[in-house]
C-alpha cells in the first residue's frame, strides 16, 4: 500500500500473482501488467501525498495455499472495505495477491463489516 511499493515496478511484482486481477470500484478490470503500470499514478503514489490507512484486517483460509484477506482502509478521508484473494503455490515460499476488489464505502455508514 506504500508509496515506496507503489513506484518501483520491480518491488511491486512481488506481491502481485502473475495470474492477478483486480476489479475497481468504476467496474474496470485490471490485468498484472496493467496495474504494475499503473501502479506509480495511482493514489498512494506520491511519496509525500495521503497514505492508506488500513485497520480490522482479518483472514480465513479457503483451501490449502488460498486465503480470503478483508479489511478497512481509508485514504484521503474515503473508507472502502477491499476483499482479495492471497494464493501460495505448491513449493513457493511467498503469498501472493490473486485477486482484489475494493468496495468504496458511502459516506456516514458505520465501520461494521458486511
Amino acid at each position: 500500500m506504500g508509496p515506496a511499493v507503489r513506484l518501483s515496478r520491480s518491488i511491486a511484482k512481488t506481491p502481485l500473482d502473475p495470474e492477478f486481477v483486480k476489479v475497481g470500484a468504476s467496474g474496470r478490470r485490471w490485468t498484472y501488467e496493467e496495474m504494475i503500470a499503473a501502479l506509480p499514478g495511482r493514489d498512494g503514489g506520491d511519496a509525500d501525498g495521503p497514505r492508506f490507512e488500513p485497520s480490522r484486517m482479518t483472514g480465513v483460509v479457503l483451501a490449502p495455499g488460498l486465503v480470503h484477506l478483508t479489511y478497512e482502509s481509508v485514504f484521503g478521508g474515503n473508507r472502502a472495505r477491499p476483499r482479495s484473494l492471497w494464493r501460495r503455490r505448491s513449493g513457493e515460499t511467498s503469498w501472493r495477491m490473486y485477486y482484489h476488489q475494493a468496495t468504496p464505502v458511502p459516506g456516514g455508514e458505520g465501520s461494521e463489516h458486511s
